[in-house]
């Protein structure tokens, strides 16, 4: 028997995988075949076998010590503390020691849109993309700071060269084609919900992103942060695509980072009421984390302070800023990864490809947030939710293109 053969079928024999050889003796292009066998080789069986099992157990934070974290209120900061973290951050800009990432992986798809999501029409009346509304930022940046920052756009296998051809058609949108690097999003195997890796209908091993924690190994993978320790960049905004009101290039953010000396901030934005399902910024155990609303106790997401705020009403918004220290001592870690119960359509024993109608395979994920509690403190900005704070999630309802529509015109008229 061929070694390699037999290699395979011995781990697959272990693992308790010998229905992907079902897909394998369908398969009639032998290159194809060599494919996949060499795409079954490049599983790590193990670590498959361990995520499954841990989403077998309930997840318990019964012994976690949670306290409220400390925040600086952007809004309210006098004229003097204004323009002294201003004065900090716009100098670190200047000197080019800021550079964005975007997280662009996903597909328009909820949406109604097809292609990649930062290719969709907000359906303003000048036509313009998200990703376009996002390069206007960078230019006028450019123009205050008198610097180009460089901007990593993060994709995945389904939407990067889509997504770089859709930068071409539009020459980039005026900004410097130099300042603007394309990397791809990490993958792990999806599962079924009883333990098996799944055949999808490209005829391949199933797979899907590692979730928005997956960028720490991604930048290192993929040679971004060699890229940026190149050009001297020392602090990292990360955002994703769908925020037309973001500020990834925000002065008063760096300038509270350096004043605090910190490796690591995040904005939040207050929560909407004290059962709103967001993760909010806390301690667990002493060091800074985000809490999923999920852990959180009735009691402790209504409790209030003296001033009638919520004591833990700090929402995670996804706009975080690094050190670029932070991103090498994070990356080199393994983030806790969280497991997502999903539709997938998968070919079964027999060839013929299903579509489920209910949840029916296991997706695993990493989150940024968990990147936190690897550091001793983080800086918290709250930020006004009018002015920071515009998803597109949904095709209609709350965080949809219509309210994220009127919160953009709502601003830009002010």
């Amino acid at each position: 028997m061929d070694e390699k053969m037999k290699q395979i079928e011995q781990t697959l024999s272990k693992y308790g995988q010998e229905q992907l050889l079902d897909e394998y003796n369908r398969l009639t292009d032998e290159n194809q075949k060599h494919e996949f066998l060499d795409s079954i080789l490049s599983i790590d069986f193990n670590q498959v076998k361990t995520l499954y099992e841990q989403g077998q157990k309930e997840t318990v934070f019964v012994n976690s010590k949670i306290e409220p974290i400390e925040y600086v209120d952007k809004s309210k900061l006098t004229k003097e503390e204004y323009e002294e973290l201003y004065n900090i951050g716009a100098d670190q800009i200047k000197k080019g020691k800021l550079a964005v990432v975007t997280m662009a992986g996903g597909q328009g798809t909820r949406l109604g849109h097809e292609g990649p999501k930062g290719t969709y029409d907000l359906g303003l009346d000048t036509h313009k993309s998200l990703f376009e509304i996002l390069t206007d930022i960078f230019i006028k940046a450019k123009k205050e700071y008198e610097v180009e920052i460089p901007w990593y756009i993060m994709t995945s296998d389904e939407n990067d060269d889509e997504t770089e051809k859709f930068f071409e058609r539009n020459q980039y949108f005026g900004y410097s084609k130099n300042c603007i690097t394309f990397f791809k999003q990490g993958k792990l195997p999806m599962t079924s919900t009883d333990g098996k890796l799944l055949i999808d209908e490209h005829h391949k091993i199933k797979e899907a992103s590692d979730g928005h924690g997956g960028i720490f190994r991604s930048m290192i993978d993929d040679g971004v942060l060699y890229d940026m320790k190149a050009r001297g960049i020392e602090w990292i905004f990360i955002g994703g695509v769908d925020n037309v009101l973001v500020k990834p290039i925000d002065p008063i953010f760096v300038g509270l980072a350096i004043k605090k000396n910190v490796l690591a901030a995040g904005k939040s934005i207050v929560k909407a009421s004290p059962t709103e399902k967001v993760g909010v910024f806390c301690k667990r155990n002493g060091r800074p984390s985000v809490i999923e609303y999920s852990e959180i106790k009735p009691e402790m997401a209504e409790k209030r302070d003296e001033n009638g705020e919520l004591v833990y009403g700090e929402s995670h918004i996804l706009c975080n800023l690094f050190n670029i220290k932070a991103i090498e001592k994070v990356g080199k870690m393994q983030l806790p990864y969280h497991i997502a119960v999903k539709k997938a359509s998968y070919i079964d024993k027999d060839g013929n490809l299903v579509k489920p109608e209910k949840p029916n395979a296991y997706k695993f994920e990493a989150f940024l947030f968990d990147a936190f509690e690897a550091l001793d403190n983080i800086a918290i900005l709250r930020v006004l939710r009018e002015e920071e704070f515009a998803p597109v999630k949904n095709a209609d309802g709350e965080d949809s293109p219509e309210t994220a529509r009127k919160l953009y015109n709502s601003f830009f008229k002010k």
